[in-house]
């Protein structure tokens, strides 16, 4: 057994230390968290009771007696997938992420998150971190990057597509990142031009904004978007962004948020637009998004907070306010 210290959630949506007690099972591995990424999700679950996080990154200190597959010392991390059962025809297919018994952050293991000293998880979803990758950037990698690199690589995007990303924040500036390094012209719509050269540099090819004093903008970009990433906290008018759209564009909804998704029917229709749900990566896709990353040395902008309640209330209060550049990252003692 082993007892180790969590940050959780509470109903005031203060952050609160406590303390859990594990058991280390056969396929589990004991993990002493260095950093943790801070994620929008993570804002939707601090008033339950329940350990936060799920962009961990840390150090292998034991290993269950019947894992094979890492050594004491390893450099690894674990982002919202903690379990699958691993036979159903959905993880025989390398999409663990759909399985009826799936374990996702914030519905299973509640008592234990990525901020936190150590964590126990199964060992089969931990994830090696390239040597080239230091552990607090890869820590945003495990949920952020997993995510906009699973859009891009598991629905058909081609280097010769034209990708769109609206919002320039924590998702938003690795989806830059990752589509230009797959050879993809990327276009970026913000709300104002602030951004503009850090996106240029990042990767983008266009840049666009979409206010202006009077309120939106008519978008002009000459050839249309293929794929529309969306990463903004809000769903955007999309009468203004239809006309960009072209024919049989793919739409990416990976804002998080309540309510229903609407767009105008008959312009989706007219131009056969398609809207595509996209989770977290499956495991194997999780692993290329490492590899990738590691080749083409895409790492997260970050800043970085002490993993105390503190630190964690700081971090998560600059996530919310909008002032986060662009992911946080919380750091063990």
């Amino acid at each position: 057994m082993v007892d180790y210290t969590v940050f959780k959630g509470s109903k005031s949506g203060a952050i609160v230390k406590a303390t859990t007690t594990r058991e280390i099972k056969p396929d589990e591995v004991l993990i002493k968290v260095t950093h943790s990424g801070l994620c929008g999700t993570d804002e939707h679950f601090k008033h339950a009771d329940m350990g936060l996080g799920h962009e961990g990154a840390g150090v292998v200190e034991q290993l269950g007696s019947a894992v094979t597959t890492f050594a004491k010392g390893d450099s690894v991390g674990w982002g919202y997938l903690h379990s699958s059962c691993k036979h159903c025809k959905q993880c025989l297919t390398g999409k663990d992420t759909l399985c009826s018994e799936r374990q996702l952050y914030g519905y299973n293991n509640l008592d234990q998150g990525s901020f936190s000293h150590y964590g126990v998880w199964k060992a089969d979803f931990v994830f090696k971190i390239p040597d080239s990758i230091p552990r607090e950037f890869a820590a945003p990698l495990m949920c952020g990057g997993a995510t906009v690199f699973s859009a891009l690589n598991n629905h058909g995007a081609k280097p010769t597509d034209r990708v769109g990303v609206i919002g320039i924040g924590g998702l938003g500036h690795l989806a830059i990142q990752f589509a230009a390094k797959m050879g993809m012209e990327v276009v970026v719509f913000s709300g104002s031009d602030s951004k503009k050269e850090e996106a240029l540099s990042l990767g983008a090819s266009e840049f666009y904004v979409t206010r202006g004093k009077d309120g939106p903008t008519e978008l002009k970009i000459g050839a249309g978007v293929d794929h529309l990433i969306v990463t903004t906290s809000f769903n955007p008018d999309w009468n203004q962004y239809l006309p960009v759209m072209a024919p049989g564009c793919t739409v990416y909804p990976l804002t998080v948020t309540d309510g229903n998704f609407e767009i105008p029917q008959m312009g989706m229709i007219a131009g056969e637009i398609r809207i595509q749900g996209s989770l977290v990566a499956a495991r194997q896709v999780h692993r290329d998004m490492l590899t990738f990353a590691a080749h083409h040395k895409i790492l997260p902008m970050i800043e970085q907070f002490p993993m105390t309640e503190a630190g964690i209330t700081e971090a998560m209060k600059k996530l919310a306010d909008g002032k986060m550049r662009y992911r946080g990252v919380v750091v063990a003692p």
